[in-house]
């Protein structure tokens, strides 16, 4: 027979128990939903304008935001074509009150994307920058690059196509060195070095 002080114990126990798996279960839960993966989208509208423009511009082709003289033929020799690794800047955005991405009309910002060839470093690869407006309102979003023409300088096009509040950046600011690391590193891995 069983004491009363026993079965207490045992009784007790098994309260212990069901606290202990309970614990074990909630904490594996938020673990899981807090490892939603690289794809899922930042908390904050910043960075999910951050990664829509990356998005954006790796999946375009080449010739979407070719500029600087490489053509879409010099990128895609091979029948699969090379990954597009870009890191990006946002300089502002308009309408600039908005606070949800879905709202965000044009994007004002700066790219530097690498055409990740098998075995290419990142010095010697095809690379597309500069300075960038995205369309947002539209599916996929509009990409236009400032470029120079025969009769208009590259700084003269610049402060014709960005708004005042962001000329300055654009003439001077590029990739902020964490940006520049993360492209470094996802480059080296698309290009298998």
């Amino acid at each position: 027979m069983i004491s009363r002080a026993s079965f207490a114990g045992w009784y007790r126990n098994r309260f212990v128990w069901v606290a202990v798996i309970l614990l074990v279960v909630s904490a594996g839960t938020v673990v899981l939903v807090n490892r939603a993966g690289p794809e899922s989208e930042p908390a904050d509208l910043q960075g999910q304008i951050l990664a829509r423009m990356r998005t954006t511009l790796e999946q375009a082709d080449p010739g979407q935001h070719n500029h600087a003289g490489h053509s879409a033929q010099q990128v895609a020799t091979e029948e699969k074509k090379p990954a597009v690794i870009c890191g990006v800047r946002v300089y502002g955005y308009e309408p600039a009150e908005v606070t949800v991405l879905a709202d965000v009309q044009t994007v004002y910002g700066f790219h530097l994307c690498g055409v990740a060839e098998p075995k290419r470093p990142w010095d010697v690869a095809v690379k597309l920058a500069g300075p960038v407006i995205m369309d947002m309102s539209t599916q996929p979003p509009g990409i236009q690059v400032v470029e120079a023409t025969a009769d208009v300088r590259f700084v003269d096009r610049l402060r014709e196509m960005f708004p005042d509040k962001y000329e300055e950046l654009a003439l001077k600011e590029a990739l902020t060195d964490s940006e520049m690391a993360d492209q470094r590193r996802r480059y080296d891995a698309a290009a298998g070095l």
